[in-house]
């Protein structure tokens, strides 16, 4: 596992260039996701990667591309400062679960390794040796990120076709 760290007002134009919005395959989304920020993203993320922000992650357009860029890439998860509204809700909708802990987000430095408690809200940074307390999931939107997203929550309950 991998730390991706960026800094503030990482917009959504930066987290997946406008000019790859034709193609709405999250796959060729992945394969462009950060470039504008960080060329090598898309050749070296991993499965289960987290990436790191700064304050007002997300802001810019209320694409939900963005989210689903990097979750398409294999991001486990974003922890940053504070979210830009739309990005956060957008992130629950396609299932990609987002923490806000900005004592985490100022700390975690790339390369350091971290795991994350969803059910608690804990980072912890076994690199540092830090534990940090993010607020957990409220149970119904853990409940739509482990769904995969918000229509398949809805589909499982019988809400949705």
């Amino acid at each position: 596992m991998k730390i991706y760290k960026y800094g503030d007002n990482v917009d959504t134009d930066v987290i997946i260039p406008a000019r790859h919005l034709n193609d709405p395959d999250p796959k060729a989304l992945a394969a462009h996701c950060m470039e504008d920020i960080d060329i090598d993203f898309a050749k070296t993320v991993q499965p289960g990667d987290i990436v790191v922000g700064g304050a007002n992650f997300g802001c810019g357009s209320s694409r939900e591309h963005a989210p689903l860029a990097l979750k398409a890439s294999g991001v486990k998860c974003v922890i940053a400062k504070s979210y830009a509204r739309i990005f956060y809700r957008n992130s629950i909708n396609i299932g990609l679960p987002i923490l806000e802990c900005p004592e985490a987000a100022e700390a975690i430095a790339a390369g350091d390794q971290v795991s994350v408690d969803f059910a608690t809200g804990i980072i912890t940074d076994s690199t540092q040796g830090k534990t940090f307390q993010a607020a957990a999931l409220p149970e119904f939107i853990d409940n739509i990120v482990q769904s995969g997203g918000l229509l398949k929550s809805l589909k499982a309950r019988g809400v949705a076709k």
